[in-house]
């Protein structure tokens, strides 16, 4: 009797394993089929049918000189290196006040940082837009800049949990050398947070890249166009080309897959390690 439920709870936890990561790469495999067909092909054959030339790169060709693609990774690598610079640095500033100095008022300002990443981003859209507007920075990289530079309660966290593990000691050895706290916060602090830097890179990294909805409302130039709004710039004489639209989505894909496969070890470490306390 044991031996059974042991089997078929086995059998029911592999079951749901393999129904889960069917439908987490369904979805990838129809549009990298779909990417090497023809149109007449991508009509005549159903979602889940291999193409017949898996040589036929006559899509992405197209989907990456006529969609401007190469504007788009350019636009986004530099909102992305200016925007993942000054969040990481502003963060860890924050992090470090918050966990190595006790003043009046320091709950409040966690508090306040844990009520806002409660409202609804959309709710405060009309008075953001305004805000960016009126600094003029509307139909400028500096707008999506500005508001990716802004810094998180989850970035916040991470910081706090890794300087727990930093002993309080080192600042006061270096306070003793007579170091200030801005030369401690740049020469020890900053450097022994290498690992939650990577983790928070990575995954801001990935927020800003496949963010649609902000190049797409405060960006409207086509100079401007990121790599997620150069998808959107299909739609249109594009629209009934899925086959295009798909291979400009693989092209898409590509850089972020290489760099989670390649670094995935740093963004399980840091949410481990800032989760242990």
């Amino acid at each position: 009797m044991h031996k059974l439920k042991y089997g078929s709870l086995t059998t029911l936890k592999y079951l749901t394993l393999i129904i889960g990561v069917f439908g987490a790469l369904a979805p990838l495999v129809v549009v990298l089929f779909a990417s090497f067909k023809d149109t007449m092909e991508y009509h005549n054959t159903s979602a889940l049918t291999p193409p017949m030339h898996w040589l036929n790169f006559d899509n992405y060709v197209t989907a990456f000189t006529k969609g401007q693609m190469l504007t788009g990774f350019k636009n986004t690598l530099i909102i992305m290196v200016v925007a993942i610079l000054g969040n990481i640095f502003i963060g860890t500033m924050i992090a470090y006040v918050l966990q190595r100095f006790r003043f009046r008022g320091r709950g409040a300002i966690m508090a306040a940082f844990l009520f806002a990443a409660l409202i609804p981003g959309v709710t405060t859209q009309v008075i953001t837009f305004q805000i960016v507007h009126w600094l003029g920075l509307f139909n400028s990289m500096g707008a999506a800049i500005v508001l990716y530079m802004g810094t998180d309660i989850i970035g916040i966290y991470v910081f706090i949990q890794f300087m727990d593990n930093i002993s309080s000691q080192l600042d006061e050895s270096a306070m003793i050398d007579g170091a200030s706290y801005f030369t401690i916060f740049t020469k020890i602090i900053f450097p022994l947070l290498t690992p939650a830097i990577v983790t928070m890179t990575i995954i801001k990294g990935i927020g800003i890249y496949n963010d649609f909805y902000i190049p797409f409302l405060y960006m409207p130039d086509p100079s401007l166009r990121t790599i997620s709004t150069s998808l959107f710039a299909f739609k249109g004489p594009f629209g009934s080309h899925w086959e295009t639209i798909c291979a400009a989505v693989m092209i898409i894909i590509a850089p972020t897959a290489i760099l989670f496969v390649a670094l995935q070890k740093y963004i399980y470490s840091g949410f481990t390690q800032g989760a242990v306390k």
